[in-house]
């Protein structure tokens, strides 16, 4: 005779499905889809919107002002979207860069590009570049209200997965192959339509719970953001994981003014070509998220960042100029340059681990500077190449490759911890800094959010 289990006990443990064992809540469910197609709308430019720009009369220094600005931009809206997220409701901000996006993309091909306005340009691109990280992020602190603390680890495993696929693979894919059909112009105006359909989602088909507790204000929640900066000061360690943070993908934002254009128009690659190898670099990427954590299991991730990081984007990152140098638009040589490329780029990852361990009492802080680091980096990387002008492309890479070896340097400071690493640290906390992804404006949790 067989037996029934108890209804209480059926109620008390409800069975899980699918997706609540990824650590996806129901509810949520669609915005991961909604951030993937929104960073494919923003991402499409990346691997050719310079070159573009110079063939319609711009040159090089107008074109890096333009990425320069727009990354400052991106860098303070990074770190005010947890703020304002806690302050006025992720699901308000992810609105609020959803029509700031699409309102100044518009103005931007048409008043600007279309026009040939460049001070237009100037102004409409770097407004924009307050729409996706109000709006990426902005559900990246819905993920951490929604998400119950032992899925928490996957869930924004899963969000970095979508943003990255977003942003860098599909985006780029995507591009190589409908620009010879349709032109770049054309193309523009399709980003338009993936994050339309992502914002779609996010209006008719995720809710929020009700919230019993009240949310902070907006000047409460700005406040905590400013004061995680004294951390720097009581935990000098914590400000060099910052600027290795920053150092991190200082080399992608770089590229993604210069080296498209001289790829294309020095070396000869078709915008296809490149398009499919920039594509192919953030796919290898993808993996070495995911399979750099069990590499600092391994060997430790201090050592994952400095050798495999720091070593590895050194060369790598002369190679991605020097290889097509010498052999010129070989695309089986050069895509195989870039993919270990983006495996090096993804070995920063175990940052996100390390930096919580510096400061064990103040977490949150920790993650704002860390936060701070990433969305510095686009600033940083965009104004780097600047150098362009001044000296020559080789010079500027070799700059940027030795940046990495500073990067390599300053890790090892990393491994002694902080005299408050005696401290509990809070598992919730730890387990989502455990999954950060390097190819974003802003590689960590939000700044202004308490991990927990």
């Amino acid at each position: 005779m067989t037996t029934s289990s108890h209804p209480a006990a059926e109620a008390a443990a409800p069975r899980q499905g699918f997706l609540e064992r990824q650590g996806i809540v129901r509810p949520l469910a669609f915005g991961f889809l909604a951030v993937m197609l929104f960073m494919v709308g923003d991402g499409i430019e990346v691997g050719f919107l310079s070159p573009y720009l110079e063939s319609r009369g711009l040159s090089g220094s107008e074109v890096t002002l333009l990425w320069t600005v727009y990354g400052f931009v991106v860098a303070v809206a990074a770190w005010l979207s947890g703020a304002l997220a806690e302050a006025w409701g992720p699901r308000r901000v992810m609105l609020l860069g959803l029509g700031i996006w699409a309102v100044f993309e518009v103005l931007f091909l048409t008043v600007g590009v279309a026009a040939g306005n460049y001070p237009v340009m100037l102004l409409t691109f770097g407004i924009r570049g307050l729409g996706y990280p109000f709006f990426a992020y902005g559900f990246l602190v819905w993920i951490a209200m929604e998400t119950p603390g032992d899925k928490l680890s996957r869930a924004v495993s899963w969000y970095w997965f979508a943003s990255t696929m977003g942003l860098g693979v599909i985006s780029s894919y995507f591009a190589g192959a409908v620009i010879p059909v349709i032109g770049e112009m054309a193309t523009l105006w399709l980003s338009l339509a993936f994050v339309g359909a992502g914002g779609c989602l996010i209006i008719f088909l995720v809710r929020a719970r009700v919230v019993t507790k009240p949310p902070e204000t907006t000047k409460e929640s700005v406040a905590k953001m400013f004061n995680a900066l004294t951390i720097v000061k009581t935990h000098p360690r914590v400000g060099v994981g910052g600027v290795v943070r920053l150092i991190n993908t200082l080399s992608f934002y770089a590229f993604v003014v210069f080296l498209t254009t001289h790829m294309v128009n020095e070396v000869g690659f078709s915008t296809a070509q490149w398009q499919t190898i920039w594509g192919t670099m953030l796919l290898a990427n993808v993996v070495a998220n995911l399979l750099s954590g069990y590499v600092a299991d391994w060997i430790g991730g201090v050592n994952t960042v400095a050798w495999i990081g720091g070593l590895g984007c050194f060369v790598t990152v002369l190679a991605l100029f020097y290889v097509p140098q010498a052999v010129g638009p070989n695309f089986g040589l050069t895509l195989t340059v870039a993919i270990f490329y983006g495996l090096a780029l993804g070995a920063f990852v175990p940052l996100s681990a390390i930096m919580p361990l510096l400061a064990p009492r103040h977490i949150a802080s920790a993650v704002a500077i860390l936060n701070l680091g990433a969305g510095l980096s686009q600033f940083a990387g965009s104004a780097m190449a600047g150098l362009v002008g001044p000296l020559g492309i080789e010079a500027t890479v070799w700059v940027i490759a030795c940046v990495y070896l500073l990067g390599l340097g300053l890790t090892f400071w990393l491994r002694q911890p902080a005299p408050d690493a005696r401290s509990d640290v809070e598992p919730s906390a730890g387990s989502v800094l455990g999954t950060e992804r390097p190819i974003e404006a802003a590689a960590a949790a939000p700044a202004g959010r308490s991990a927990r």
